[in-house]
């Protein structure tokens, strides 16, 4: 690209006049520039994400600096994506809460301090895969600031623990235990699939008991009490 190509834009440098005067001023300087090339951490937005919430392992997240770079004259100069940081996962051996970054999310980066090439790509301990420190190339997400308000969620305050989903909620297990000696309540319809069901006590019926086929009650069954106040041990489909 020729000269004539170049965009017109150019940015100041950080040197002040200031900065020239003696030479404690400019060993300051130098040690400020020095000191301005270490990444620490900074908000970063999620731009995209290798995951979207199955099961599967951690993966990573392409994100865009939020803070802009500054130069002499206080003119912006926007960062450069940084792709393929891992992002953290609650988990503990094969025990997680899968809730993978989205796109538009706001999120810490964290940088390490030395290399972290190798330890990601055989997740085991490692040499640095290079002398490169504080560098935006070894950073980490951690996501959850400055986000806005949750719509899928579980809460917990001093009156309980609430899970709240617009869609739906699946329990997924061999066996589900729910101890409430207070008892349960339940809003809306039961639609019960796959079993028999055991009730050890009583049961309380507002409305019509309905069987598509067969009977209810049986040998030794108890009596079951009718709206009219009469009782029964058998009741006959219809």
């Amino acid at each position: 690209m020729s000269a004539s190509n170049q965009p017109n834009q150019s940015y100041s440098g950080s040197l002040g006049v200031s900065d020239l005067s003696n030479d404690f001023a400019a060993m300051r300087f130098v040690i400020r520039a020095l000191i301005g090339e270490i990444n620490t951490a900074t908000l970063v937005k999620v731009i995209t994400c290798t995951n979207e919430g199955g099961v599967a392992a951690i993966g990573t997240v392409d994100v865009q600096p939020l803070v802009n770079q500054v130069d002499g004259d206080n003119l912006g100069l926007p960062r450069l994506p940084i792709y393929r940081l891992p992002y953290m996962r609650v988990q503990g051996g094969v025990n997680a809460v899968i809730m993978d970054p989205h796109p538009g999310d706001i999120g810490m980066a964290v940088f390490a301090s030395h290399d972290i090439s190798t330890v990601k790509s055989t997740k085991d301990q490692s040499n640095p895969g290079s002398r490169r420190r504080f560098s935006m190339s070894d950073g980490l997400y951690v996501g959850g600031f400055l986000n806005g308000t949750p719509e899928q969620y579980i809460q917990f305050t001093d009156s309980g623990i609430t899970l709240k989903s617009p869609v739906s909620v699946n329990i997924d297990a061999p066996e589900a235990t729910i101890n409430a000696p207070s008892g349960i309540t339940i809003h809306g319809p039961i639609t019960q699939d796959g079993g028999d069901a055991t009730f050890s006590g009583s049961v309380a019926v507002a409305g019509q008991i309905t069987a598509s086929s067969g009977k209810i009650g049986g040998s030794g069954a108890q009596s079951v009490k009718l709206a009219d106040g009469t009782s029964a041990t058998k009741l006959q489909a219809r």
